[in-house]
């Protein structure tokens, strides 16, 4: 089993970087105590890396991050981010429905990349030229086509 650096016996720096997670999300996750366990300065990049991206604003908002990071998980087959980001899409005002519906396109386009990656020099046709109306016909959903 993985060594887990429990919240209980951290000391120094990794008492310091566990009391900001806690803050953050009031608790410590088991993927950041086994990288403490192993190397707490580990630990300080990857929770330093994990602020300025999920956490702190940015371009996204905090459920899309989390949609993106359920669907590279999921693709990347790592069970307990896949789990854990899902969990955080919700907590971050994602529905149910929203999560399915991401999971499906997950699914298609892990498919269709499969497909794709079977013409070895299937040259891309898609480029943002020319906007045209999405499939519903509605005006802010967009999909950019070459013509």
């Amino acid at each position: 089993m993985t060594e887990l650096l429990e919240k209980t016996d951290a000391t120094g720096r990794a008492k310091e970087i566990y009391d900001d997670i806690d803050a953050s999300f009031g608790m410590i996750p088991n993927l950041f105590k086994a990288m403490a366990a192993a190397d707490p300065e580990w630990l300080a990049l990857n929770w330093q890396r994990e602020k300025q991206i999920m956490i702190e604003a940015g371009p996204l908002d905090r459920k899309t991050r989390e949609l993106i990071a359920m669907a590279v998980s999921i693709t990347n087959n790592c069970k307990y981010c896949s789990l854990a980001h899902e969990a955080l899409a919700l907590n971050s005002g994602a529905s149910r429905e929203m999560v399915t519906h991401a999971k499906q396109v997950i699914e298609l386009f892990s498919s269709f990349n499969a497909i794709a990656n079977a013409f070895p020099e299937l040259p891309c046709d898609i480029k943002p030229q020319k906007k045209i109306n999405d499939i519903n016909g509605e005006n802010e959903n967009t999909c950019l086509l070459s013509v």
